[in-house]
């Protein structure tokens, strides 16, 4: 059987229109083996999915007084001009000169650092600071990023996720559409501790922000 065939859908608690599909195996990430594969690219390329996400996700900011910036990762820049809207017409407002909130995606070196460059770099200076990413699994993605935001000088209001196998990073609250609980026995492991290593069973592919390349 494929990998495709195996996919199981996941309908969001909070709105069953929301949809995940899963696809259990043996893959590999940057930092962990998991074993499932989760597929969010309808929720982050329709727009009828993002903006039901950027619905839900606005809840968590609620009582925030001001967002300047919401910093994408993994291709969730719709979501993001969504998010925008919709924390808008909550009343959010921001602090910049222009009063509007921007939407911006870092560079990425190879040490898995953040970068943004001088024309970029005045949208995180002392700006309110969400981090919207689509999944984290061990959460040092979410670190490095954070640890990137506070280098330029922004001040982080939250960080948001599609999927995320932790609640929290060092003090920082990580909201969700999807938890670990979601998705049946879903399980991350260091490489060097994988069961199906140990058990000698192939990865069924590498995956990362942009997808999967099978093995």
């Amino acid at each position: 059987m494929s990998m495709e065939d195996r996919k199981i859908k996941i309908p969001a608690r909070c709105n069953r229109k929301i949809e995940l599909k899963a696809i259990p195996g043996h893959f590999a990430t940057n930092h962990s083996h998991i074993n499932y594969y989760l597929d969010m690219t309808p929720i982050k390329c329709r727009h009828t999915e993002a903006q039901l996400v950027a619905k839900e996700l606005v809840k968590k900011y609620r009582n925030s007084t001001s967002v300047d910036t919401i910093v994408c990762m993994d291709g969730c820049e719709v979501i993001g001009a969504y998010l925008a809207e919709e924390l808008t017409a909550a009343g959010i407002m921001s602090l910049n000169a222009h009063e509007c909130i921007n939407v911006i995606t870092p560079e990425i070196n190879s040490s898995g650092q953040l970068i943004f460059r001088d024309n970029i770099e005045p949208m995180v200076m002392d700006k309110h600071v969400i981090l919207l990413l689509a999944s984290a699994t061990t959460g040092q993605t979410i670190q490095q990023s954070l640890d990137g935001i506070r280098y330029y000088g922004g001040i982080i209001e939250g960080v948001s996720a599609l999927f995320s196998a932790v609640n929290q990073i060092n003090g920082v609250d990580v909201d969700s559409i999807y938890h670990i609980k979601d998705v049946g026995d879903y399980q991350t492991y260091m490489p060097g501790d994988c069961p199906y290593c140990q058990a000698k069973r192939k990865l069924d592919a590498i995956v990362n922000s942009y997808g999967y390349s099978k093995i």
